[in-house]
């Protein structure tokens, strides 16, 4: 069969260089002969000039592989200045060589040029804005399945909602707790120094219980349950959209707000005041430790101070905080969730940013109350 006949590949070569002239093909140039006749090809010194005409009247056969090294020839040689040709093919391996050509891709791309500074930054401005944009979009959208629960309560999946209680709140009492003591043995210890010098004791009570209860209680616990479980729900809802069992639920007209999202909200929104008031305890209790151990304050001193100390209004400005803490914890971990794009690598770039903003809109929010409470002298 003429499909069996060898490929072959003539050069005809002129000078001292053994310049190549001209070719003539010969056989059938199919996949089988390609790897022979690559290293044959690449063997050959072609011109940098003049007219080069290759011979493929001998072709008995050709397929995508052998048009594919013919082409490439002829484009080598009008790279490096040819006027290069093949003659004598036949009408249906033309037609393939010239069907190779129409969808050749390039080898590369044009490199488009290096952004300006004005550009980047217009473009870091411009996401931060669509970003921006896109999460108020999502706090609407979650506010509204809110209302529509609220208008019919039975709608509500209870049993998510004390899961997330129970992952979120329960299973955070030992971290909170332990933190939230040594972070009351820290205050009292650095202020024990300043207070003996002038003998006033006493008053680290004022100075644990006051940062305790009104700062530092609600803001420690609202970056435990940041780091916690904000990035345990934007990788659970990332992982779910890589895996596409959110385009599932769709499909089957469970809404993903009403499953993901307003249970992990309503869950976080219970939990978190909880925590506060239990990490306002154990931050006190090590203020009393260290008070007993450095200043020689005893307990039933530490708490008749503290009855004194503490003002009903100090107690709610810190626990007012925990609500609007737990919303932008769970909200941000949710919205980072749907954030992610398809891969393992985005499910962690974007757990990583829940992370970092959760922690970020939770200190900027306790900066904006600590004015409006200054504004109403609380």
């Amino acid at each position: 069969m003429a499909s069996d006949a060898r490929a072959e590949l003539t050069v005809a070569t002129s000078g001292p260089n053994e310049t190549a002239t001209g070719a003539r093909c010969a056989g059938a140039w199919t996949l089988p002969a390609a790897s022979d006749l690559d290293r044959t090809l690449a063997a050959v010194r072609w011109p940098t000039a003049g007219e080069f005409v290759v011979d493929g009247a001998g072709i008995v056969a050709l397929d995508t592989a052998g048009a594919w090294l013919l082409h490439r020839t002829l484009r080598t040689l009008c790279a490096r200045g040819c006027a290069a040709r093949i003659d004598g093919l036949r009408p249906e391996f033309a037609s393939l060589l010239n069907l190779l050509a129409a969808r050749e891709i390039p080898l590369a791309a044009p490199v488009p040029p290096a952004p300006g500074l004005l550009a980047r930054v217009g473009r870091r401005a411009w996401g931060t804005i669509a970003g921006t944009g896109g999460y108020l979009a999502f706090v609407g959208e979650s506010a509204l399945a809110l209302l529509r629960a609220l208008r019919h309560p039975r709608t509500l999946r209870w049993r998510p909602i004390l899961h997330n209680i129970q992952t979120a709140g329960v299973e955070a009492l030992p971290i909170t707790g332990l933190l939230s003591f040594l972070m009351g043995v820290v205050i009292a210890y650095q202020g024990a120094d300043q207070l003996q010098r002038f003998g006033a004791n006493i008053f680290v009570v004022d100075l644990v219980a006051l940062a305790m209860l009104r700062e530092l209680s609600p803001l420690l616990t609202a970056i435990i349950i940041a780091g916690r479980s904000g990035s345990a729900y934007t990788a659970q809802i990332g992982t779910m959209k890589v895996t596409e069992e959110i385009d599932a639920l769709r499909t089957i007209g469970v809404g993903a707000q009403e499953l993901l999202v307003l249970p992990k909200v309503v869950a976080l929104v219970i939990v978190m005041p909880l925590l506060t008031v239990y990490t306002d305890i154990t931050g006190i209790l090590g203020g009393m430790v260290m008070a007993r151990t450095k200043l020689d304050v005893g307990f039933d001193a530490f708490v008749d101070r503290l009855d004194e100390a503490i003002q009903l209004s100090s107690y709610w400005t810190g626990l007012a905080k925990a609500p609007v803490f737990a919303m932008i914890v769970a909200l941000v971990g949710c919205y980072r969730g749907f954030q992610v794009t398809g891969s393992a690598e985005s499910v962690g770039a974007q757990t990583t940013m829940s992370v970092v903003q959760a922690i970020f809109l939770v200190i900027v929010t306790d900066a904006l109350f600590s004015i409006v409470f200054l504004w109403l002298d609380l």
